[in-house]
């Protein structure tokens, strides 16, 4: 009896929270039931397990899917919780695992995960993305890691405090002659610096919302929690940088995503929900000197600026070309247009993917709203949400008492937490399907190699040529031209096995196949002596193996 109500139980938790989730933002709790939820229903299809546990004792989630030997086939990587406060992304990745489950058969589906294995990380910021599940909700990007943010030799000792007691934080306003903020132009609930080209001078200080716990006349400066995931990466790490971590993949969650990312020759592609984005908005196409020559300078062909920071800092323009392709489909499949401009943030992943891991890096954080050229972010988001939705986005401004200044007016206000950057929960079920289809569609321009126009020739003397080409019917190149100095990426291997009594004379038993970009082929020959079948092996494991049998007559 126990066991048929074990067994109700979980066909009820496949069926209600895959639909129930859509309709709202899911803590962490909920997350880890729903990833466990899939892994027993679609056995054969996904697990589950965890890659470590964060400083505030949270798993991090690795979703898998895929069919038959799925460590050994090209792979992409898709990552959420990039930043705690990027709710929709950890939605988008675990909202992706639960729809091509649910598709899986599909004849469509069926054989992408036949050929492709995904790897989801739902939340890998889960300490920071919790605490919009907390009483005290605030936008929140670092772990539980304690940290001197000040530098007075104590920790997390004046954090945040929520003065009007609405479960929200929001700004603290001091009205002050020697202050250097106004009213917005645009819309006076908004606190701007003052501009003095144009002759304004400021009256206001702004804070978070806060007091000065440790009396040292800064509010706020030394809040709970130590690290950003998204600060935290190597590529172009920023030392002693606010929320950075002692060192470059210093967290536990940090270091076990870039542990399994490198020990993951297969992947091919990333895919980042989060602040960074070069799919609603790709990077420009340069004239960078990329080259098809094989023998080109180190320095040059990794794009260091040797006048600057001697740092790889350019994306190649084949990658280039890769990533526009993707960007219009993105645009396509998801009718996102529009894109703000986003600052590029140092020892952030995406970078990271790119520059070090040598991935086919892709970011985007899901949803933004219209935004202007010239248009302040705050004035613009509080005239698209419009006055019906004004309640649920912004607190009025209150004046309150104020120990740290009893004689100034202070005043609590400003956009609530998470609602410039999330979109309301009931639009997350259609964000999950747009960017299913996208993710599927990506997949599906993997590498792939075939052999074309093979030949065997009898040459004399019991001498035969046999000669192929090597093809990539693929639209992705089968490694990006970032990654041809990287180590952490698989060089493809071409080698031939021969039959007792044959031997090779001229050309190579094992070779290396150079970077084939989409719909590129390469050509290869061999003189061999004697009868009998050959088999010629040919890939990598981030393009599949592919291998073929042929007879010498």
């Amino acid at each position: 009896m126990k066991k048929k109500i074990r067994k109700l139980y979980t066909v009820l938790m496949a069926l209600f929270i895959p639909a129930c989730l859509l309709s709202q933002y899911s803590d962490h709790n909920i997350i880890s039931q729903k990833a466990a939820s899939m892994s027993r229903e679609y056995s054969g299809l996904c697990k589950t397990s965890s890659l470590v546990k964060t400083a505030g004792g949270k798993d991090i989630w690795l979703i898998t899917i895929g069919k038959g030997d799925r460590d050994n086939k090209p792979a992409v990587a898709i990552l959420g919780g990039i930043e705690g406060n990027y709710l929709l992304g950890r939605e988008l990745a675990l909202g992706f695992a639960a729809e091509i489950l649910r598709q899986s058969s599909d004849p469509e589906i069926a054989e992408i995960l036949e050929k492709i294995t995904f790897y989801i990380m739902p939340d890998v910021s889960p300490d920071a993305s919790e605490q919009y599940f907390s009483q005290l909700k605030y936008d929140r990007t670092t772990n539980n890691r304690p940290d001197d943010d000040d530098r007075d030799f104590l920790v997390d000792e004046d954090s945040y405090e929520d003065l009007n007691n609405d479960g929200f934080l929001t700004l603290l306003r001091i009205a002050d002659p020697s202050g250097k903020y106004i009213e917005s132009p645009d819309d006076n609930r908004i606190m701007v610096l003052a501009d003095l080209s144009k002759g304004q001078t400021g009256n206001y200080h702004v804070f978070t919302e806060g007091i000065d716990n440790d009396k040292d006349g800064c509010l706020n400066e030394d809040v709970v929690g130590g690290v950003n995931f998204n600060r935290n990466f190597t590529y172009n790490y920023e030392e002693f940088g606010k929320n950075a971590g002692p060192y470059p993949i210093s967290e536990p969650e940090s270091k076990a995503v870039a542990d399994f990312l490198y020990d993951h020759f297969n992947i091919f592609a990333t895919v980042a929900f989060g602040p960074q984005d070069n799919l609603g908005l790709p990077p420009e196409i340069k004239d960078d000197g990329d080259s098809d020559a094989k023998q080109i300078d180190f320095q040059e062909d990794m794009g260091y600026d040797i006048e600057t920071d001697h740092k790889p800092n350019v994306i190649k323009k084949s990658d280039a070309k890769v990533i526009k392709l993707v960007s219009d489909r993105y645009h396509e499949l998801t009718g996102a247009k529009g894109a703000p401009r986003t600052i590029p943030a140092s020892g952030n992943f995406a970078d990271w993917s790119y520059f070090h891991y040598g991935r086919y890096s892709f970011s985007t954080p899901g949803w933004w709203f219209p935004l202007e050229k010239d248009d302040n972010p705050e004035a613009s988001f509080l005239k698209y949400a419009g006055p019906e939705r004004s309640r649920d986005i912004f607190v009025p401004w209150t004046e309150i008492n104020h120990p740290d200044f009893p004689d100034k007016k202070a005043e609590i206000g400003g956009i609530k937490p998470f609602v410039l950057i999330n979109p309301p929960a009931d639009a997350i079920e259609a964000l999950v399907k747009s960017h299913y289809r996208f993710i599927v569609s990506l997949a599906s321009l993997h590498p792939e190699l075939e052999f074309l126009d093979e030949k065997t020739e009898k040459i004399a003397g019991g001498l035969y040529r046999v000669s192929l080409k090597i093809h990539n019917k693929g639209v992705f190149a089968t490694g990006t031209k970032a990654a041809e100095r990287n180590i952490w990426t698989r060089v493809m291997r071409l080698s031939i096995s021969l039959s007792d009594g044959q031997s090779v004379v001229s050309g190579l038993k094992v070779q290396r196949i150079n970077r084939l970009q989409g719909d590129e082929s390469a050509e290869f020959s061999w003189l061999i002596s004697g009868k009998g079948q050959l088999e010629i092996t040919a890939g990598a494991v981030n393009t599949g193996n592919i291998s073929k049998k042929l007879e010498i007559r």
